[in-house]
């Protein structure tokens, strides 16, 4: 068993017996990590708080990783970049349940990928300094692709399609995976812009849904055992 200290984004968190927690995290230096917390839902001063584990709070952990159990616990938790108003806005709470719920299901490996936490943090960060994110979850879900593989291919960008299952652009032919028409126009708003000109993109109410719902088919298509979200109708119902 290696104690190692690392940065970390919280997942997920599932209550276990009446007192623990199993927490799911995205660590910096290994990837994927679940712990068990024992006794962190009793009423106590000090110690691990169960406040720690809200959906993508970031972390500095200090850690006991086992290599025979998936199961690993921890010494010591510090909160890094405290969020100012993420967990005090509706709509960012709902965003970031559903964030987490997405990255949850998408993210596998138990290695480290440096590069993907800092996008993770970065955007993290991003969204509790501002408040014009009503386009926030769609770009950073779309970028995320890029360090889970599947980007979209930008090249041939004159043809009218764009082929969902092999990522890139294509001329529309009728194929089910096939976007074209007004799905193809409001996707292709989205690829090439950063997260400071992304309220430049104008998109309703009903063209934002569409655009989510095709993201959602993209990361369906290409990545094994990835299901739709449960908070997606309350993440819906908030930007209703």
């Amino acid at each position: 068993m290696a104690t190692i200290t690392t940065k970390a984004i919280v997942l997920s968190s599932l209550k276990y017996s009446d007192t623990s927690l199993i927490v799911k995290c995205y660590t910096e230096q290994e990837g994927i990590k679940s712990y068990i917390i024992k006794g962190v839902l009793k009423a106590k001063k000090g110690g691990i708080k169960v406040a720690y584990f809200q959906p993508l709070t970031q972390l500095i952990l200090v850690a006991n990783h086992s290599s025979k159990s998936s199961l690993n616990t921890l010494k010591e938790v510090q909160i890094l970049n405290p969020y100012k108003t993420i967990y005090r806005d509706i709509v960012k709470q709902s965003v970031v349940l559903f964030m987490s719920e997405v990255f949850s299901n998408s993210i596998q490996e138990e290695e480290k990928n440096e590069d993907f936490y800092t996008y993770l943090e970065a955007g993290l960060i991003w969204l509790d300094a501002h408040d014009k994110i009503a386009n926030f979850h769609l770009l950073f879900l779309l970028n995320a692709a890029h360090f889970l593989g599947f980007y979209p291919n930008t090249t041939e960008t004159t043809l009218l399609g764009f082929d969902l299952l092999n990522g890139n652009f294509s001329e529309p032919t009728g194929n089910k995976n096939i976007i074209s028409g007004n799905e193809f126009y409001q996707f292709k708003k989205l690829l090439g812009i950063t997260f400071d000109t992304i309220e430049d993109v104008s998109f309703s109410k009903n063209e934002r849904q569409l655009v989510l719902q095709i993201i959602i088919r993209y990361f369906e298509l290409h990545l094994d055992g990835f299901r739709k979200p449960k908070s997606l109708q309350i993440l819906e119902a908030v930007f209703n």
